[in-house]
């Protein structure tokens, strides 16, 4: 197998990883907000998760099935979106941490 023939199977495995990253993220806030008994958090940890879903669910698939069409080249607009879902994450995992001191 060349690497052309594997390049979408391992994009497709990476964006796979990046979604399951912000549910593993949702997941710590949902704890945590769980375990301090924090409902503002536990929104936003179901918040998170949605994202993270639409990830899983939405661009991942929709990007494999691009590529396997011969169509390769950048996707800004998911990238995009990927990265604005990560910043999402991240941001509310920060939240988390600094309503729980």
């Amino acid at each position: 197998m060349s690497g052309r023939e594997t390049q979408p199977e391992r994009t497709a495995l990476s964006w796979q990883r990046t979604g399951l990253g912000v549910l593993a993220v949702s997941g710590l806030v949902g704890h945590a907000a769980v375990e301090h008994r924090s409902p503002l958090l536990l929104v936003l940890a179901g918040f998170v998760a949605l994202l993270g879903l639409g990830v899983l669910g939405g661009l991942a698939p929709l990007r494999y099935r691009r590529l396997r069409r011969a169509t390769p080249g950048a996707a800004p607009a998911a990238v995009a979106t990927a990265t604005a879902v990560v910043c999402a994450a991240a941001c509310a995992a920060g939240a988390a941490v600094l309503a729980l001191r």
